[in-house]
């Protein structure tokens, strides 16, 4: 189907068969968001089909009332199955769109055009020991090739939109930002602070937090040996909710009870957690976007982040952005408690040019561009 600039709607499709729910990350929470931002455009130019991974609808059942869920028969965790599923299931899947819109980085051989990229980061490029020979190579190889194809690169920030210039020579204006978005009713969904001490063993002292998976990049070292040299208040407890990746023994090699590793937590306990805590702690070496700087902003929480790749640029001047360094960071949390009211105004401030009506807005316009290429 060709794109019909005199009709209201023309259908897209969303290709997230690579998204296993509850296994990337934050890309899969980022990319719901855009879409629910893209239900709340005040004209509605695009019909979403979300061709999903097996498991995806029930677990994102708030995309039903705005999109067409449909799923293979295929289990997308299996590499080589997806790939040979885009090229025959999703080709026939998107015979009728105008428009698709791969959202994992990569699009397949014979990708039906015009379509949309989205590029979350080139971290395999900044930190290629972080990843295997086999994934580098395969991200190597496939993402240029992707990138060249694409009526549209869609990055989170621009930060990842001057790493895609550079890296593969893409013309600048096919290169769009399309930022995190979160909900502001994010507030209304939080466990009261009294359950959560309870419920986790927090006692009765301050505590910070750091919500993520225990990537390598997510440097959580670095606070634990904060806790061992600098944190050393007795109350003070590091709470580590997230899931489990390669550098989870870090952590459990830890014999300090003041670190509490919490592991995958509801949402609505992430949410009362970071509303309680003196402080967000956000230590990564490498983000293309970093979401939970947002969500802490919206929920209330001071911010301490590194002063790496897109964090600067994310957080301004709503947070303490700190030099990833331990002595830079050893009086952190005295500085947040001092200025905790400025900060929390500032970062409900901020957290306004990220939502996912913003989000959606971005992504419409990416949609506009990649028709008209």
């Amino acid at each position: 189907m060709q794109f019909d600039d005199k009709l209201a709607v023309n259908k897209v499709v969303v290709n997230l068969l690579w998204c296993v729910p509850g296994q990337v990350g934050g890309s899969e929470e980022y990319l719901v968001r855009q879409l629910l931002g893209l239900a709340e455009q005040p004209e509605q130019r695009w019909k979403l089909t979300v061709a999903a991974a097996r498991g995806f609808r029930a677990a994102h059942p708030e995309l039903a009332p705005v999109a067409q869920m449909v799923e293979p028969s295929f289990d997308s965790r299996s590499r080589i199955r997806r790939i040979l599923g885009e090229a025959t299931w999703l080709r026939r899947t998107s015979a009728d769109a105008a428009l698709v819109h791969h959202g994992g980085g990569t699009a397949p051989f014979r990708a039906r055009r015009p379509y949309v990229l989205t590029v979350h980061d080139l971290q395999f490029r900044t930190y290629p020991h972080y990843f295997s020979r086999a994934k580098r190579a395969y991200l190597g190889a496939i993402i240029p090739r992707s990138v060249r194809g694409a009526a549209v690169v869609a990055v989170p920030s621009a930060y990842v939109r001057d790493s895609v210039i550079e890296a593969y020579g893409a013309a600048p204006e096919r290169v769009m930002v399309v930022p995190h978005g979160v909900e502001p009713a994010l507030v209304n969904e939080l466990t009261p602070p009294d359950e959560l001490r309870d419920r986790y063993g927090l006692g009765n002292g301050p505590i910070v937090v750091y919500p993520a998976v225990t990537h390598p990049h997510k440097n959580h070292r670095l606070l634990l040996a904060l806790m061992r040299e600098r944190w050393t208040d007795p109350d003070l407890r590091l709470v580590l909710p997230g899931g489990v990746g390669s550098a989870e023994d870090t952590i459990t090699a830890s014999t300090d009870r003041r670190v509490l590793r919490l592991g995958r937590v509801s949402a609505a306990d992430r949410n009362g957690l970071l509303a309680m805590a003196d402080a967000m702690v956000f230590p990564s070496e490498y983000e293309g976007f970093g979401a939970p700087l947002i969500e802490a902003m919206t929920l209330g929480a001071p911010i301490v982040c590194s002063d790496a790749t897109c964090m600067p640029d994310i957080v301004d001047n709503a947070g303490l952005v700190l030099p990833l360094d331990i002595d830079a960071w050893a009086g952190a949390l005295d500085e947040v408690r001092r200025r905790r009211t400025e900060l929390v105004a500032a970062g409900k401030r901020r957290a306004l040019a990220f939502t996912s009506f913003v989000s959606g807005a971005a992504l419409a316009a990416a949609y506009d561009r990649a028709v008209r290429a």
